[in-house]
């Protein structure tokens, strides 16, 4: 079977967002490839390095909604990236190999600067004014993946010019080592059909930092508290007014959510028989019929934090066997001790 790896950094709790654009991917993988899942803790230190206080219930939250979504411990590998100290050390033998302007040339991280405000401009000059572990970024990235000898990287369109980043160092360590008798694969990124899901505000992006999510931990309460601030339509002031679904949040989460009733739906809001609240109270309704699993199996989850704990310890050391077996082989290519 082709090996899969993929992974996210513990931020907090999850949204439907990485429920419909990841986990549910995630979940469908384990049955078709061998697939290997990190909580990629170094990397949220990217971003957070001055604020770790909640790191480890983030880890914990990370876990709880990956297996309440369905990710098997029994399928998949679920691994503690700082648990397996070769993401480190190949980390920082990729970065003695990978040319500075790769890094600052690479649109997803100039584009994530900017949005955090970390660099005025989007010109090469200005990425030099980052911090080193963030710029070099990919450079973990791609240790992570190729610690692993991944085949497949399931990633989003954002994330494609880091896997680039990934093959060309794969290419470049082979060029200078191969002969030696080890090579990296070049791993392909897979693109899934996911769903965008815009925010609660109608922004286009579902984000913590906005406040316009809908998380999987949520309560019914909470749901239909948040669907009611959906964005729709801003012609369709009274009920029988008609309705434009193409320019409408709610809609968009209905043919996600509620495929079965998405044509009557669009029919009856196009004739200003369906009214926004009866829609939304409706869409509400089916978040929570998705989520109601999840919750249940996720407070059970989080109510023994000692059993999340030992499901990572477990995970990271299956990952170190694999990943022990990769670094013995790049000290012998690199004629390390």
């Amino acid at each position: 079977m082709a090996r899969i790896f993929s992974g996210m950094r513990p931020t907090g709790r999850l949204h439907l967002g990485h429920l419909v654009g990841a986990l549910e991917n995630w979940v469908r993988f384990q049955d078709s490839y061998e697939t290997i899942f990190g909580i990629v803790d170094w990397h949220a230190l990217t971003t957070g390095y001055s604020n770790t206080t909640d790191l480890q219930t983030h880890i914990r939250e990370t876990a709880a909604d990956w297996l309440a979504a369905g990710i098997d411990p029994q399928k998949s590998i679920i691994m503690l990236q700082s648990a397996v100290k070769e993401h480190a050390e190949l980390h920082l033998l990729f970065s003695m190999i990978t040319p500075t302007p790769w890094l600052i040339r690479n649109p997803t991280l100039k584009e994530q600067a900017k949005d955090l405000g970390l660099v005025d401009g989007s010109d090469d000059q200005e990425m030099t004014k980052m911090d080193y572990g963030h710029l070099g970024y990919p450079v973990l990235q791609s240790a992570d993946i190729l610690v692993y000898k991944a085949d497949i990287v399931p990633v989003g369109e954002d994330q494609v010019p880091h896997i680039e980043i990934c093959r060309e160092i794969a290419r470049r360590f082979n060029f200078l080592f191969g002969e030696r008798g080890f090579r990296f694969p070049e791993p392909q990124h897979k693109l899934t059909q996911t769903p965008r899901l815009p925010g609660t505000d109608g922004n286009m992006k579902m984000s913590k930092s906005l406040n316009n999510c809908i998380y999987l931990a949520d309560d019914p309460d909470t749901i239909q508290s948040q669907v009611k601030k959906m964005v729709t339509d801003p012609k369709k002031v009274r009920k029988n007014d008609p309705g434009r679904p193409e320019v409408c949040s709610v809609f968009t989460y209905h043919g996600v959510f509620n495929a079965q009733e998405v044509a009557e739906i669009e029919k009856t809001c196009r004739s200003g028989e369906l009214g926004c609240v009866d829609c939304k109270k409706n869409l509400g309704e089916k978040i929570d019929r998705k989520l109601a699993p999840i919750r249940t199996r996720r407070n059970e989850l989080t109510s023994e934090p000692q059993n999340l704990d030992k499901i990572l310890l477990d995970g990271s050391d299956r990952a170190r066997a694999i990943a022990s077996s990769t670094l013995k082989q790049v000290r012998k290519a690199m004629n390390l001790g």
